[in-house]
């Protein structure tokens, strides 16, 4: 496999340009259509295919800031998928003042069956690439989260927790940990007892399950799951929360009444998880001040924190397994 120096791709005559960022459907939300600076970086380039992040900013930003930022890694389980899924999330904390970031990644080839060891390869370079480049990124080297949904939750969980699995053309000096986890009903546990996508990994799980990986190094994590996901029980992500606890690291979890698999790609409920991932970001000093995207519900049917599962109708309450001290 040919490998090349990543190159740069630059939108304008600065480098970036001008974007409305999305608003949900919603009219108490979309007061406002906050400009947000976009532009087009390439961070890998394998054979002929040249891999690109997806860059929102915000309007003041400049090169010289210190920014927090997060990586978006899409899902469609490791065989599908593009960038553009977590658009809306990149685009709002851009909003909120950091810069979001969404990765383009190989998929696993075609009659392939094997685990996705392209994929966690490509996660851990885009890590290491806006790592190496964050002085020109405007961000802060220390501060770099992970995110991502199903497929893309295990990415964005993998490097947070897993070593090994480097591509051997990327610099290794270079740190692709992610700092924080946010993580949408994440495939992050490939074993055979609750998890998903065992079949692919087979006896090899310390090398690509996160669940398997837990250890007290790793960041702080706020998972989101509906209580109707056939691919990830309910008890997977209980199960995982209690490990991470047990090992003094702080995880919310937020489980979402009878809502399936991929719920949280539309609304009403990807903006009470936005909402949710807004406040976990502020209680770690990455945002400051409140969400600016308004709950879709009432004070009453708003995620509450409750040491028990989600119960009730289809209404978007959302109960929560409160974070560790």
């Amino acid at each position: 496999m040919k490998y090349m120096p990543p190159t740069v791709l630059l939108f304008a005559s600065l480098g970036f340009s001008r974007t409305e960022a999305q608003t949900p459907n919603d009219e108490s939300n979309a007061p406002s259509k906050a400009v947000i600076l976009s532009e087009v970086r390439v961070y890998k380039q394998v054979d002929q295919r040249e891999l690109k992040l997806f860059i929102e900013k915000p309007i003041d930003w400049k090169a010289t800031d210190k920014r927090p930022a997060i990586l978006f890694f899409f899902g469609g389980g490791w065989v599908g998928g593009t960038p553009e899924q977590f658009r809306g999330q990149s685009e709002y904390l851009a909003t909120r003042g950091m810069v979001g970031i969404r990765v383009e990644y190989r998929i696993i080839p075609k009659g392939d069956e094997g685990p996705p060891t392209v994929c966690v390869q490509d996660a851990k370079s885009a890590m290491r690439w806006v790592r190496s480049h964050a002085s020109e990124l405007g961000i802060e080297p220390k501060r770099i989260g992970s995110g991502g949904g199903s497929a893309g939750g295990h990415l964005a969980a993998f490097v947070g927790m897993v070593e090994g699995q480097d591509d051997p053309n990327d610099d290794l000096n270079v740190s692709p940990k992610a700092n924080v986890m946010v993580l949408f009903n994440p495939v992050f546990d490939n074993g055979p007892e609750g998890g998903w996508g065992q079949k692919r990994v087979g006896n090899r799980m310390k090398e690509f399950s996160p669940a398997h990986n837990i250890s007290c190094d790793d960041p702080a994590a706020i998972v989101f799951l509906g209580s109707e996901d056939k691919l990830i029980p309910v008890a997977t992500v209980e199960r995982f929360q209690s490990n991470m606890k047990s090992s003094g690291v702080r995880c919310e979890a937020f489980f979402y009444d009878q809502q399936a698999h991929g719920f949280f790609n539309k609304d009403p409920f990807k903006t009470m998880t936005l909402i949710e991932t807004d406040k976990f970001l502020t209680s770690l000093g990455w945002l400051s001040g409140p969400p600016t995207r308004k709950e879709p519900y009432p004070v009453d049917a708003r995620p509450n924190a409750a040491n028990k599962k989600a119960s009730g109708k289809a209404s978007g309450k959302a109960t929560t397994k409160p974070p560790n001290p």
